[in-house]
């Protein structure tokens, strides 16, 4: 297993500091980015052990305004991980906030970090 949230936090530290591993109980900012580790399982293994961890993340963005420009400055933050986006979409929200969701995933070896990605996969 490996362990990537701490990385994450901190790219995601670079677009807002409003962010949150947890569903944010207030409101009193423009900006709220709240991820979740969604997977992180197995990818390949060997006799020794784990080789590769697949792992997924989901980042909610909720703004007052517009979530666009954010999400683009998040995948800026991300995609320098090696994790590539598979999703990125508007989610209506009762609280009346603008709502976009993202996730991204990747195969990473745990001993040199390496990222990869699954081929043919959408």
């Amino acid at each position: 297993m490996i362990n990537v949230k701490d990385e994450v936090y901190a790219a995601l530290c670079t677009v807002t500091e409003n962010v949150t591993d947890h569903y944010p109980n207030t409101w009193e900012q423009d900006v709220t980015i709240q991820y979740m580790e969604e997977d992180n399982k197995v990818a390949d293994e060997t006799t020794c052990g784990e080789s590769k961890s697949y792992v997924r993340y989901r980042i909610d963005i909720w703004s007052i305004k517009n979530t666009s420009p954010i999400a683009v400055s998040v995948d800026a933050a991300i995609s320098p991980l090696g994790l590539k986006r598979i999703q990125c979409m508007d989610v209506e929200d009762p609280s009346g906030m603008k709502h976009k969701q993202m996730r991204y995933e990747g195969i990473i070896d745990v001993s040199s970090r390496r990222v990869y990605h699954a081929i043919g996969k959408d």
